[in-house]
């Protein structure tokens, strides 16, 4: 009983600072890390000397690791966003399908058939198949 009276209001706030603040420190140790791993004009030694320095000295190393290498951190970031949302849309497009209309795809197949490329019957079957 003499426990719970002694942790008051006041420390619980201070429990809750503290575990955020831990939790905001171990986010940004992830970020760093990622961020070692998706450079790729960095080479692997200097990956381990970054980690090594990061696991050795944390706070020192991933607040020199955040002024060295802040900026490149959010180009590699957008880099990979970008390239992540390029292989969404080509992927969509191909499920998709080209997106032609029947009037396009018509127009095409009477060029082949003008050109000699497919026959009259040819024609027919797959103007049936576009309009359906």
């Amino acid at each position: 009983m003499n426990t719970l009276a002694e942790f008051g209001t006041g420390s619980v706030f201070w429990s809750f600072i503290w575990f955020t603040m831990f939790f905001i420190w171990i986010w940004i140790l992830i970020a760093c890390f990622m961020d070692l791993f998706r450079d790729r004009d960095l080479g692997g030694g200097a990956k381990v000397l970054w980690m090594l320095f990061i696991i050795v000295f944390p706070y020192l190393g991933v607040f020199v690791y955040l002024i060295a290498r802040g900026k490149g951190m959010q180009e590699r970031q957008i880099a990979e966003m970008k390239a992540r949302n390029e292989a969404t849309q080509q992927y969509i497009q191909q499920v998709a399908g080209t997106g032609t209309s029947a009037s396009e795809e018509i127009a095409r197949l009477a060029d082949l058939r003008d050109k000699g490329t497919i026959t009259e019957e040819e024609f027919q079957s797959l103007k049936a198949k576009a309009l359906a």
